[in-house]
């Protein structure tokens, strides 16, 4: 019987193909390249190409082989092997997460956190006072939402993924696009979209004004004390710099406890360094070079369409890219890529065969928008015991739950007491798993 990672990665391999069909009729066409063994799976919108599985090692063989790495990978960072990267790609060593900074216009303190904290989970905040922060980044759910695409005001569904809010606090842009540039323009941009949270000051100044819980939290965190969105922004961006993790088993890998890695996850922390060239884009401590690329996904000129970064630039180039996102704990935050289509093992088995290239049809031919796929993707060729390794490191990265009651608010029943509470014991960091 096949194991369960391979019989889902065929499943996915087929959906792979109806990713290049303009319809649900697909004929797949299958052509040899006899110097370069790669396979070719035709749709009527693009293609993708596969190269044939290496093959695979014997129990005794897999065994050796994390023996072997574990040496290797036990020394300090700068003597691991070298990564498999192209010339251009400044990669960064992966490694253990920096302390978040908070920025001299918005520093932190306790009251402005707890304030950020109050006004994360109150939907009062929306337009139809149904929806919070809280209901696309859900502790529970590891900061994001579980879904394929969110949903915004009265049910109406949203064109992307939302992204995990752990480790926010170390990226350089926000959102899919990179439309915001800080978690305070990220948080408002949500709050003032129509198709969102549809808030506006004169709505957040008349709700929270009228309670005499906010109005003390925002006179002990802002100097001014003023009850408006620009500081309703900066207290909840405050809150959210304060979502860490680095308690993962890698992590305490890196810390030297070697025995924290699988043999399997060994294996597959070598293979995403080298083999699957994954730290082509997923470097550094945060796995993300912070960068937009084009990994086929755009659906270019079919129902689906999402243009990426061009949105936000307007420049021909960046048609079809999006952010890299971050890998840290990964494996709690699917389903993945832009459009929430994916689970983990679907979306190793797309790279694996190099991610869809789009073709341009007769009248795309001279179309200079259409998307052109990252010359950093390519065919692999890894095989099923590759790819079930590389999954147990990605859920090696994966943080230990941590449970992240709301608090109270003001002016609203709660149904526990509320006690003092610091960043120290509710960030990701914390250590109450109850």
């Amino acid at each position: 019987m096949p194991s369960p990672l391979i019989s889902s990665c065929g499943k996915f391999v087929r959906l792979f193909v109806l990713i290049c069909a303009t319809s649900s009729s697909v004929v797949a066409q299958e052509s040899s390249n006899t110097s370069t063994a790669t396979q070719r799976v035709q749709g009527r919108s693009g293609f993708f190409e596969r190269l044939p599985p290496r093959p695979e090692k014997t129990t005794e063989e897999l065994r050796a082989w994390a023996d072997e790495l574990r040496i290797k990978y036990s020394q300090p960072s700068e003597k691991w092997p070298e990564p498999t990267v192209e010339s251009e790609v400044q990669w960064v060593e992966i490694g253990l997460l920096p302390e978040v900074e908070h920025p001299d216009e918005n520093p932190f303190s306790k009251e402005k956190y707890a304030l950020g904290r109050m006004l994360f989970f109150d939907p009062r905040l929306s337009k139809s006072g149904e929806m919070a922060c809280a209901s696309c980044h859900d502790p529970d759910l590891s900061w994001g939402d579980g879904r394929t695409v969110s949903f915004g005001l009265g049910r109406f569904e949203l064109s992307r993924n939302a992204p995990s809010l752990l480790n926010a606090g170390l990226l350089e842009t926000y959102f899919w696009d990179g439309r915001a540039e800080s978690l305070e323009d990220q948080a408002l941009s949500v709050l003032h979209n129509p198709h969102e949270m549809g808030s506006q000051e004169a709505i957040i100044v008349e709700r929270l004004g009228a309670e005499p819980g906010y109005r003390n939290a925002f006179a002990a965190a802002f100097k001014d004390g003023e009850v408006n969105t620009e500081n309703v922004g900066k207290a909840i961006a405050c809150f959210e710099r304060t979502l860490t993790g680095g308690r993962s088993d890698f992590d305490r890998f890196l810390q030297g406890k070697q025995d924290q890695l699988s043999d399997a996850a060994i294996r597959g922390l070598d293979l995403f360094r080298r083999e699957a060239r994954c730290m082509n884009c997923h470097h550094g401590p945060l796995m993300t070079d912070h960068k937009f690329h084009d990994v086929g996904l755009s659906y270019y000129g079919r129902q689906y369409e999402d243009l990426g970064r061009y949105e936000v630039t307007a420049a021909k180039e960046d048609v079809g890219k999006f952010r890299t996102p971050s890998l840290r704990n990964i494996s709690k935050t699917g389903p993945y890529m832009h459009n929430g289509l994916f689970p983990l093992a679907g979306v190793l088995r797309m790279y694996n065969a190099g991610m869809p290239t789009l073709t341009p049809k007769e009248h795309q031919t001279d179309d200079p928008l259409f998307p052109r796929k990252s010359n950093l993707l390519r065919p692999l060729g890894l095989n099923n015991q590759d790819l079930a390794d590389l999954q147990a490191f990605l859920e090696a990265l994966e943080e230990p739950r941590i449970r992240h009651r709301p608090p109270s608010l003001p002016g609203l029943p709660h149904r526990f007491p509320e006690t003092a509470v610091t960043p120290q014991n509710t960030s990701q960091s914390g250590d109450d798993s109850n």
